[in-house]
């Protein structure tokens, strides 16, 4: 597993100015998302809900769930404002140096549940990782 001091830097650091790291913001997860994301489904309680793709090392503390594989950092933050449940996401690439902060996304009331955080962030990963693997083909093609 990543070294977890590292880890914990690279996310106090990240926090510390997002608007720095993120200049497109933080998605926030609402229909219109749900709808281009092809997730709607997922606020049907009663649906069944097939086992996520993707196998990571989770580590948790009192602030935060910290996932770790070998191509992605997901820190999960739950939250509390203005008495209303949140959830705030943020995604890095898992870097030989350290991670590469790529996108973060917040839910907060009916959006803010435990399987549709995970959808959505399931989403958000394939797409980062269709990204990298274009970037990658388009550097090997020069």
């Amino acid at each position: 597993m990543d070294n977890l001091s590292l880890l914990e830097f690279c996310y106090q650091k990240y926090c510390k100015d997002l608007s720095a790291w993120l200049p497109e913001d933080i998605v926030d997860v609402n229909l219109e998302l749900l709808w281009g994301m092809d997730l709607v489904q997922y606020l049907d309680e009663t649906r069944h809900d097939p086992a996520l793709t993707r196998y990571f090392h989770v580590v948790e503390t009192e602030e935060k769930i910290t996932l770790v594989n070998d191509d992605f950092v997901v820190w999960i933050v739950p939250d509390i404002s203005d008495n209303t449940p949140k959830t705030f996401t943020l995604i890095a690439l898992n870097q030989p140096k350290h991670p590469k902060l790529e996108l973060a996304f917040t839910t907060t009331g009916v959006y803010n549940t435990s399987k549709l955080v995970l959808r959505v962030l399931e989403k958000f990963l394939m797409e980062i990782q269709e990204n990298e693997k274009l970037i990658s083909n388009i550097g090997s093609d020069c």
